[in-house]
């Protein structure tokens, strides 16, 4: 792995899970270190690299001098406060004038959240992330919540006792993209991972203290395997019992390599009400866990109000689920379109006569039917991405 020398600044990636809108968002590694998954095409053509601990806590240290700025411009007059930032800015160099705006952003939030990008910053030294860790508590002992994102490849192989020390230190929640637990997608899709390694690196973070949401994605098996991608998902699901399920239904992008799959006859595509009835199959054989489902952190699900804790919501999950299925094909794809081009937030919206209208005069301008509005949608849910 390349570890890049030169300090170039105050840094920040690409991505963060929608949860960590409020946080702070210090860059420990640059893209990913696998970037195989053929269903993802944040990171093709880039470069992964480890920026070195020294880096990263030099940006926590200018992050600490803004924020210790703005503390005591909380009490001087609008004149002051402007002198003494542009006073920093001029010690720090115009080229770290931007980390006024984002550290301005975080202050104002109330400096509760830390997310480390990329994509998996538990792939550098234990501890070198406990010693970034713990430099983030003692700067801003206010943080509640540090967190980053997993691979289940990277959590297996780290020791359960350098797991309990980083949650010890302060990382107290950890994203994994399972997607899917069935090991003929996982294969079919290069995610670099099984089911039984799934359910291990989940079992490890709940064991070390750790706040655990797991990521599931309908539709990546295609038609062919869209029983199996929800069956299996479910199985290892509640073999973890984390404490959230993020559903983030499959959009098949231009730059995704998943793409030449489906041209090329790999996979059959299937369509939005396709993935709502796998979802439904899914959350049918969830038991015996106490997880929270959440649908509504993310524009590419179709219905959001589709979330809630198990076991006491499971029903009103699945209720809403089936309002979908239950309707007509033609106010399928009214409500397809609606929420689609964001008219429409839930199914509910259905009854607005203001919205279906907007709706109905898109159907009629682009001509959509059921002949094409799968790829109507496609098209739409590509601008998402």
């Amino acid at each position: 792995m390349e570890i890049g020398k030169t300090y170039g600044g105050f840094e920040v990636g690409p991505i963060r899970p929608p949860s960590e809108a409020k946080s702070l968002l210090l860059r420990v590694t640059r893209n990913c270190p696998w970037n195989r998954c053929k269903f993802c095409g944040l990171y093709k053509g880039t470069k992964f690299s480890i920026r070195p601990k020294e880096h990263v806590i030099k940006d926590i240290d200018l992050v600490k001098r803004w924020t210790d700025l703005f503390k005591a411009a909380e009490h001087v007059d609008a004149h002051t406060r402007k002198t003494m930032i542009n006073d920093l800015i001029n010690q720090l160099g115009e080229e770290q004038s931007r980390l006024y705006s984002y550290a301005f952003s975080w202050y104002q939030s109330g400096m509760k959240s830390i997310f480390l990008q990329d994509s998996n910053s538990l792939v550098i030294k234990p501890d070198d992330l406990i010693e970034i860790i713990t430099h983030i508590k003692k700067q801003f002992p206010e943080t509640e919540r540090i967190t980053s994102y997993a691979r289940s490849e990277t959590v297996v192989r780290i020791s359960d006792e350098d797991l309990k020390r980083m949650a010890d230190a302060g990382l107290n929640r950890i994203h994994i993209g399972m997607e899917s637990a069935s090991d003929t997608v996982l294969k079919l899709v290069d995610k670099g991972t099984t089911k039984a390694n799934h359910i291990l690196a989940g079992q490890k973070v709940k064991a070390a203290g750790i706040e655990l949401s797991e990521y599931y994605m309908p539709g990546l098996g295609g038609n062919e395997y869209s029983d199996l991608n929800a069956l299996e998902t479910a199985d290892a699901l509640n073999q973890i019992n984390p404490d959230f399920i993020r559903i983030r239904t499959l959009a098949v992008t231009d730059r995704s390599p998943l793409k030449e799959d489906y041209e090329q006859g790999i996979f059959t595509r299937t369509n939005d009400t396709k993935m709502i009835e796998e979802l439904l199959l899914m959350i049918e054989n969830l038991k015996g866990i106490t997880s929270t489902i959440i649908s509504s952190d993310h524009i590419l699900n179709l219905l959001p109000e589709a979330e809630g804790r198990l076991p006491n919501d499971k029903e009103k999950i699945a209720a809403a689920l089936k309002s979908y299925l239950d309707l007509p094909e033609s106010e399928k794809i009214n409500y397809r379109i609606g929420r689609r081009t964001g008219v429409m937030n839930t199914i509910q919206d259905l009854n607005n006569s203001v919205r279906r209208n907007h709706v109905q005069r898109i159907i009629e301008k682009y001509g959509i039917n059921h002949n094409n509005v799968d790829a109507v949608v496609d098209d739409l849910l590509n601008n998402f991405i």
